[in-house]
This record gives C-alpha cells, structure tokens and sequence, in this order.
C-alpha cells in the first residue's frame, strides 16, 4: 500500500460570511511539511472557506504526487457531508462539496475524520493569518489585556 500523507485543514470567515482564509498542513511520508495560507477572492460562510481549505489541500497533495490521504478537520459538517451516508446535503454549499468529493475520488486511497478545534490549531492559525488575523489564543489574550 501506498503511504498516506496527513492533511490538516481549516476555513475561516470575517465577518461570516465574508472574506474567506484558507489554511492548511501538509506531511508528506517522509515527515516533510509543507504549509498553506490564502486568502479567496470570493466571499462566503465559514462552512464554505472549510471546504474550500480542503479543496486548496488536495490540490497542492496532488501537484505534490500524493495518491494516499489522511484528512483531519474540525469542522464536523464538512466531515458528514464528505463521509457519512444518509446525512441530508446542505443545498447552498452542495456545489461546493460535489467539487471537493470530484478532487477526494483523484485519490487511491483517502480517509476523512473530525478532530476536536484544539487539535488543529496549526491549520486555524494559517487560516486566520491569511486573513491577517491573530491566531485565536494570541487574540483571546490580546482582548483580555494578558499581553
């Protein structure tokens, strides 16, 4: 079998819906990893830069030789409209999820599952950076004076 490569990925929105950041880890068998941070042209929902993020990761796996994926996100609906059967679809982002599903089916082999906000931190901060946000425990303290 094929290794797999690990991708973390995360979407943010300001305001939401709004300017979209797209942010995402990428590591590769080896251990190498590479980064993604960008920011859309388009303006949509948070729900919408999630799966946008996902889509910008498995574009760059691909250019990258990828064909086996871990996927690790912390957005539950994208991970349900992806990988759960009989979960009804969100008909406003229906598009974009059959796009992302187009990509997923490129691959040999991918495996999609949720992971808890708190362990995909990296993702969220690449995401937000993108957006030329602070990574949200920076935010947090800054907001509260802790700085």
């Amino acid at each position: 079998m094929t290794p797999s490569w690990t991708i973390y990925c995360d979407g943010s929105a300001v305001p939401n819906p709004g300017r979209m950041g797209l942010g995402a880890v990428l590591v590769a068998p080896d251990g190498t990893r590479h980064v993604l941070s960008t920011v859309t042209d388009a303006r949509g929902c948070n729900n919408e830069a999630e799966a946008r993020a996902l889509m910008a990761a498995l574009r760059d796996a691909q250019a990258r030789g990828a064909t086996a994926l871990q996927i690790y996100s912390d957005s539950s609906l994208l991970v349900a409209q992806l990988g759960a059967a009989n979960v009804p679809p969100v008909l406003r982002l229906a598009a974009v999820y059959e796009e992302v599903g187009a990509l997923l089916a490129t691959f040999s082999h991918t495996s999609l599952h949720w992971i808890p906000r708190h362990r995909n931190g990296e993702a969220d901060a690449l995401a937000r950076a993108a957006l030329g946000l602070l990574p949200k425990t920076l935010a947090t303290l800054k907001k509260k004076g802790r700085r």
